[in-house]
């Protein structure tokens, strides 16, 4: 009887191995070494149900790591392999997130199942693992994402009740506080002209996948929407108000080694 391996990170009880992965591979095609961990939440009503449809080849899903509600840790695929987690998605020019990313699963039956909160125990089990993970890895704070960030077209996890500022106050992922949210003039769909390109220019330059066109059209809504569902979860409507703009120069001129934005 052969002795399953033991997990890459110790916060994981063990392994249940997924078959759905394959090789990193770089543009060149030479072997890609993770810099980016990607949170998404499950979207499904059955926790079991989730786990084994990350696990059937069927699929053709997967993650490295999956986190049930009471904390409860496991590793469906090798850290050194390609988990088949982000789908067609995109951050900072990079296209293929899987071969750049760790992929954490959070099981949470998300907006579909009406977003209830993440249980205490569950987040305490995921900030240590993402704070074992980070290490190890040397991922960037602005690396640490949700799905809706490199897919903000077809995804919304793990959504705006998930607690990326104790995260961050734990070590883990990139924020600042949100300016508040006021009245005042905003960019809204439709809109068009110079003040929506440099917005475009800033969402470009945080990461996000963006067409700088100078028209406030459907993907920029999206993206400003996962934006705010990231860092400024008090109002997601896709309308670029003061504070979502605000909030987004602020964490431009935060991140180590970049000039403040005017």
């Amino acid at each position: 009887m052969t002795d399953r391996p033991a997990p890459d990170s110790p916060v994981a009880a063990k392994v249940f191995p997924s078959p759905n992965h394959g090789e990193r591979k770089s543009a060149d095609g030479s072997p890609r070494r993770p810099d980016m961990l990607v949170l998404h939440y499950t979207g499904m009503p059955d926790t079991g149900e989730a786990l084994n449809w990350l696990c059937n080849p069927v699929s053709e899903v997967s993650a490295h790591y999956f986190v049930f509600e009471n904390g409860h840790v496991l590793q469906l695929v090798p850290e050194a392999r390609r988990a088949w987690h982000a789908g067609r998605a995109s951050w900072a020019g990079e296209t293929d997130i899987n071969s750049a990313s760790l992929g954490i699963e959070i099981a949470n039956p998300g907006h579909p199942g009406g977003m209830p909160p993440y249980p205490a125990a569950q987040i305490a089990a995921l900030t240590a693992l993402c704070q074992d993970i980070v290490a190890r890895w040397h991922i960037p704070a602005e690396r640490v994402l949700a799905h809706s960030d490199v897919a903000p077209a077809r995804k919304l996890d793990p959504g705006e009740t998930f607690p990326w500022e104790a995260l961050h106050r734990a070590g883990v992922g990139h924020w600042v506080p949100p300016a508040p949210v006021r009245g005042g003039r905003f960019l809204s769909p439709g809109d068009a002209g110079q003040p929506v390109e440099a917005l475009q220019a800033m969402l470009a330059m945080y990461g996000y996948g963006l067409s700088i066109s100078g028209r406030y059209d459907a993907e920029t809504e999206q993206v400003v929407a996962a934006f705010q569902r990231h860092f400024r979860p008090e109002r997601v409507d896709g309308v670029a108000d003061a504070s979502t703009i605000t909030t987004l120069r602020d964490l431009i001129a935060s991140r180590p080694g970049r000039m403040a934005v005017a």
